[in-house]
């Protein structure tokens, strides 16, 4: 994990496209902006680990899951791909 020292009104590049701008600090709370092209998916993990968990859910009931694809999806990983 890169760990990085910003104040507000700095920002972080990531990849030459995404911009991380630190847009307030109060107390413990820190307000961050995000800009990135619109075809990349930002998430709060919670979020990101909830629509996760719902497609491994669905994956596993095997609904709308093509056969070829339902040999990735194990209770073991997880989700993650055999390989």
């Amino acid at each position: 994990m890169l760990v990085l020292t910003r104040k507000k009104d700095q920002s972080i590049m990531i990849d030459g496209n995404i911009e991380v701008v630190i847009l307030d600090v109060s107390g413990e709370t820190v307000k961050v902006g995000i800009r990135a092209p619109r075809e990349i998916s930002i998430y709060r993990q919670e979020l990101y680990e909830a629509i996760r968990d719902e497609n491994i859910k669905a994956a596993r009931s095997g609904r709308g899951i093509p056969e070829k694809l339902k040999q990735f999806v194990t209770e073991e990983d997880n989700g993650s791909e055999k390989g």
